[in-house]
């Protein structure tokens, strides 16, 4: 083959490449896109009235846009007080989570002890079992220890999470044995190699779970809606109920609402998503 023609087949196999990846490109453009037009509508919603919410077609930027909105979701519905309660189930379930998964996921990796497979293999199987499923012999439970209507219900339930304790052991199995061996042999305890040498290494997953647990618990719905009934305790997710009465549901403020409770959302996400893709490809290649 001459090397003209060795020429001709490179630069059309590079010309393929390029329009191959510039469809990807826009195929991926189109779906975020599609993606973000729910909260492009829902930021414009809470700058309108309740009677131009729906009003087709849409008017993504107000004529008249109501900033009062954001004001009157403060007053309206004791809104600070929801985010203070959601904060802190959210902050203590999260760092109950890192920690009991963590801890639980090293011992799968890296001790042996007898039937660690079979326990391994029960435990995520719960993964599969949905949550409606047990939701009413969990309920008689925490009543029965007289828990309802009070935090402590929710974060003992959510304190544990076979996702958790999967995915911190997937990241652990990547961490070499002969680096615990030699920490042994230098006189550390297996809790001293977990906390100075697992934690360190596992950024990534540690970031990953962090995401994952403060994202659900921040917007878990139908937990605190079965264990909270009092007002002071309720969370942001069972406040923004309150803009809807019997007759009829003041949109406006509840995607205002919404707005606000998507920003402590956003700002964990975008803290940690350096680290996020890394860890979801750690756990889902190692093992």
């Amino acid at each position: 083959m001459s090397q003209t023609a060795v020429k001709v087949k490179e630069h059309s196999a590079k010309r393929q490449h390029t329009v191959v990846m510039v469809l990807i490109y826009a195929l991926l453009i189109a779906i975020t896109f599609l993606m973000l037009i729910p909260f492009v509508w829902m930021i414009s919603a809470s700058f309108k009235m309740n009677k131009d919410v729906f009003v087709f077609p849409i008017e993504w930027i107000p004529s008249n846009p109501r900033p009062q909105n954001y004001t009157d979701i403060w007053t309206r519905i004791p809104l600070l007080t929801f985010i203070g309660n959601t904060a802190k189930i959210t902050i203590i379930v999260t760092l109950l989570q890192l920690f009991t998964s963590s801890f639980a996921a090293y011992a799968f990796a890296k001790l042996n002890f007898k039937g660690k497979n079979v326990l391994f293999l029960g435990y995520i199987a719960t993964i599969a079992l949905p949550w409606q499923a047990y939701m009413v012999p969990q309920f008689m439970m925490m009543r029965s220890w007289e828990l309802n209507n009070t935090h402590l219900a929710i974060v003992l339930l959510q304190a544990f999470s076979a996702f958790g304790v999967f995915l911190m052991k997937q990241f652990y199995e990547g961490v070499p044995t002969e680096l615990c061996e030699a920490a042994r042999i230098d006189g550390l305890s297996e809790y001293g190699i977990w906390a100075r040498i697992m934690l360190p290494l596992s950024k990534p997953a540690i970031s990953t779970l962090i995401i994952f647990t403060f994202v659900n618990t921040w917007n878990d719905f139908l937990g605190p809606l079965i264990y909270l009934t009092k007002t002071e305790l309720k969370t942001i997710q069972i406040g923004l109920r309150m803009f809807i009465t019997q007759y009829s549901a003041e949109y406006g403020l509840i995607m205002a609402g919404s707005v606000v409770a998507l920003i402590p959302v956003l700002i964990v996400f975008l803290s940690l998503q350096k680290y996020f893709v890394q860890g979801v490809a750690s756990a889902g290649l190692k093992g």
